[in-house]
């Protein structure tokens, strides 16, 4: 029995799940603001003890690579990191934009026709990390963190339905006006890695736990603040 650890915190939201040969038999989702890193070990813990098991129990931990929030894909990786080594079990990595599309894919939410999904996570003001896939789930250009105008991905668009999928997408609804584009606001969820992860499993595709790091795409930025502390 195939039995993997999901894990999904680079978005606001924080969501678990647990894989039993290819079905998802638990899961846990919490979108109260900076729960991360107080329910995303506690979720997992819940999820395990609901079925009698222990973390050594499952083959490996699935969790999101990014890009995504800084903070939220440290907690993530952290826990991941915990679980495989005190379990003695590999790790795997899923990408942030591959989550989204097999949420489109394993939701049916794809247009009639759709020619592209194109996931978007939010990256503030009006720029997204994003990339291309195709309707199958291919991705075919590079992860990029880019500014949404006018004119982005009018070559995509002028083929036919285009679905723009994340927490970055439902900004870009005023910005995006073609008749092709349909847009799905949402978070990446855990139980959507289930797929690539079984991949990585099947084909033995483990990170290194010990130096493993996220995708950040850009770097994480501190900021002094200007006020005065009497």
């Amino acid at each position: 029995m195939n039995r993997i650890i999901l894990i999904e915190t680079s978005t606001s939201l924080c969501s678990t799940a647990l894989v039993e040969d290819g079905k998802v038999v638990s899961e846990r989702i919490s979108d109260e603001p900076r729960a991360h890193a107080s329910k995303t070990a506690l979720f997992v813990s819940e999820m395990l003890s609901d079925r009698g098991l222990k973390v050594s129990d499952c083959d490996a931990v699935a969790v999101s690579k990014g890009p995504g929030s800084y903070t939220g894909l440290r907690v993530g990786v952290s826990t991941a990191k915990g679980l495989c080594f005190g379990a003695g079990i590999p790790m795997i990595s899923v990408g942030t934009l591959d989550t989204l599309v097999w949420q489109a894919l394993d939701g049916n939410m794809l247009p009639e026709g759709c020619r592209f999904i194109i996931p978007m996570i939010d990256a503030r003001r009006m720029e997204v990390y994003t990339g291309i896939f195709t309707p199958d789930g291919k991705q075919i250009s590079q992860t990029v963190a880019r500014i949404i105008d006018p004119d982005s991905f009018k070559e995509q668009l002028s083929e036919g339905p285009v679905l723009f999928i994340g927490d970055g997408a439902g900004k870009c609804k005023d910005t995006l006006t073609s008749p092709n584009a349909r847009f799905i606001q949402c978070c990446p969820k855990a139980a959507s890695m289930m797929h690539p992860a079984l991949d990585a499993l099947n084909a033995k595709r483990f990170e290194d736990v010990a130096y493993f790091e996220p995708f950040y795409l850009k770097e994480f930025i501190t900021t002094v603040s200007k006020k005065k502390i009497i």
